[in-house]
Order: C-alpha cells, then sequence, then structure tokens
C-alpha cells in the first residue's frame, strides 16, 4: 500500500524519503493537501472592481478577474488609530464553520492560514511608503503597529489550534518581502525588527505541531539563512528565475523544503512546452534533496499572467517525469 497525501507531503517537508513528489495542483484536480481556513475575508470577489478586508483595506482590480491591490489604506493617516477598529481574533464569528471545511481532508496533509501576516499587513493598514520610511524615523510607531498585528496572529494560532487540536499539520502565510533585485529591506533591518516577531509566531505553530510554511516574491535571498534559524520549515517562491536557481540550490538545498514551480514571470507566461520541461529538471536537480525537500505547486491565478491550462499540464507533466523520488 502506498503512503497517504499526508505522509508524502510531510515526508517531503522533514527530508524524510517520500515516495513521490507531492503535488498541490488544484487546477487540474491533483492536491496532496487540505486547506482548512477562517472567515477571514482576504482579497474579496475577484470578479468585483473594490473590495473591503476585515482590517478596512481597500482592494482595487483591472477588468480582468485577479487579487488586485491595497489602494485604501486605513492608517494611513496615523490620526485615524485612536478611531481604528483593530479585528478580533478571539470573535467565534471568525472561525464559525471551519468544523465543515474539514470534509475531503481524509488522508491529506491539513494547512491552515493567515494572509499578509506581517509585513503585506503593515503596509497595506499604513502605505508601503510610511512603512519603509517609518522603519527609520519612527521605530516605535512601527513597532506598535508590528506588534498589534503580531498579538493578532498568535491569538489566531491559539484559537485554531485549541478548536482542532492534533488535526491540522501546517500553517502558511504570505509575506511578499523582495524586489526583482533585493528585499525591501536591508537585512540588518530584517534581522533586527522583523526576524524576533517571526519568531514569536514560528514558535506558536510549532507549539501547535505545526509546520511553518511561507509565501515570499521577489528576490528573497538574503533572508532566508535568518528564516532558516527560526525555524521556517517550507518556502514558497514562485519567482525562481529572479532568485537564482543555482545559487539558491548551492546554499540552502536540504536545509529548507521548497514549494516551487516553473518562474510565473520569466518561463511560464512566455515560453513553450520545452522550455518548461527543461526548467522543472534543473529546479528538482538543484533544489530538491534525495530525501526530499520539494513540493510542487500551482500558480492558481493563471488567467491573470496570461498561463493557459495547456502549459500548466506541461509543468505538471514534466516535473512528474524528472520526480525524484518516485521508484
Amino acid at each position: 500500500m502506498g503512503m497517504s497525501s499526508y505522509e508524502v507531503v510531510r515526508r517531503a517537508v522533514h527530508f524524510e524519503g517520500p515516495e513521490r513528489l507531492p503535488i498541490r495542483f488544484p487546477s487540474l484536480g491533483l492536491d496532496d493537501t487540505h486547506v482548512v481556513g477562517t472567515n477571514a475575508v482576504g482579497t474579496g470577489d475577484h470578479a468585483r472592481r473594490q473590495t473591503y478586508d476585515e482590517w478596512g483595506c481597500r482592494w482595487e482590480r483591472s477588468e480582468v478577474a485577479n487579487m488586485g491591490q491595497v489602494r485604501g489604506h486605513p492608517l494611513e493617516d496615523w490620526g485615524a488609530e485612536a478611531a481604528y477598529h483593530w479585528p478580533d481574533a478571539d470573535d467565534p464569528a471568525y472561525y464559525a464553520g471551519m468544523e465543515q471545511r474539514f470534509a475531503g481532508s481524509e488522508g491529506k496533509y491539513v494547512l491552515t492560514s493567515i494572509f499578509m501576516l506581517l509585513f503585506e499587513r503593515m503596509h497595506s493598514l499604513r502605505g508601503m511608503t510610511n512603512v519603509l520610511t517609518e522603519l527609520h524615523t519612527d521605530p516605535g510607531r512601527m513597532a506598535y503597529l508590528a506588534d498589534r498585528i503580531v498579538e493578532f496572529d498568535l491569538r489566531v494560532i491559539a484559537q485554531i489550534g485549541a478548536r482542532f487540536l492534533g488535526r491540522i499539520h501546517g500553517f502558511s502565510f504570505t509575506d511578499d518581502w523582495g524586489s526583482e533585485t533585493a528585499t525591501f529591506v536591508s537585512p540588518r533591518m530584517w534581522c533586527s525588527f522583523f526576524q524576533p516577531r517571526y519568531a514569536r509566531i514560528f514558535e506558536a505553530a510549532h507549539a501547535q505541531g505545526w509546520d511553518v510554511w511561507m509565501h515570499s516574491c521577489g528576490k528573497v535571498n538574503a533572508i532566508l539563512e535568518p528564516l532558516i534559524e527560526i525555524g521556517l520549515d517550507v518556502i514558497n517562491l514562485q519567482q525562481p528565475r529572479a532568485l537564482g536557481i543555482e545559487e539558491v540550490g548551492a546554499r540552502f538545498r536540504g536545509r529548507l523544503c521548497f514549494e516551487s514551480l516553473c518562474d510565473i514571470q520569466a518561463t511560464l507566461p512566455f515560453q513553450g512546452r520545452e522550455a518548461i520541461a527543461e526548467e522543472a529538471a534543473l529546479l528538482l536537480r538543484e533544489w530538491a534533496s534525495p530525501e526530499g525537500g520539494f513540493v510542487l505547486s500551482d500558480y492558481g491565478d493563471g488567467e491573470a499572467i496570461g498561463v493557459p491550462l495547456w502549459k500548466k499540464q506541461a509543468m505538471l507533466e514534466a516535473f512528474q517525469a524528472h520526480d525524484p523520488y518516485r521508484a
């Protein structure tokens, strides 16, 4: 009898020898994981031009259905903070219906998540320019903002853990940290201000018995080492060309599990079947260790980045053809 989906993912994350490559490809009906989320609004309905999330951030999008961008920051004027209604992580309504979302999770690796965990939530509330400036000019204000967000995250983790003890295996979150060339703040700033705050969140998730999965776009090479130091288990990287496939593999292969795919900017939208297959083979050769360390995932919003379904199918087939774990 083969390994369950749960066992395949768990072994890949912990470098314990999965029998095949774990896959997260819901667009093609294949997924070894199952996500059980809260009632967080997130970006809202992608078909609507404007939506608000539970933090009061206004999302705007083009005529093409997509996740959009935050264009309205409720704390852009810091004077509004005194009357700002912070979301309540202990509100039972935030978790209502989660039990029903476990349906279909049998035998799978179960994830829960927080969208915009820390840095993204900071600049969605205050605005990117304000945050990057005030990390230098008003670090006290930024510490207050960051710590309010961290306390919310810790309460969400505690609530989910208490409600679903032993039934969740991983905690995922998003925090985009890089431009095409570097992180948005210096590595020194990241380690002094952000690393201790992430460490608190990772410790809380690990205390629940959960692995920690992080998504971050851009060239984030400089913060991978400090993330490993505080216990990150899985990093979702969707622009492997921007980071340097060989460079990342040489430094971090076997030390961090990669959740990745062919590059969503340089390869998937513009290249054909042959180039996709070559990049899939390269990624597995450079990033997957013999014991595990790679999870194949999809980019869900293919239309928004100009990737038709046939390219996703070609990518899946290429990764499966080069699967280093299948006997």
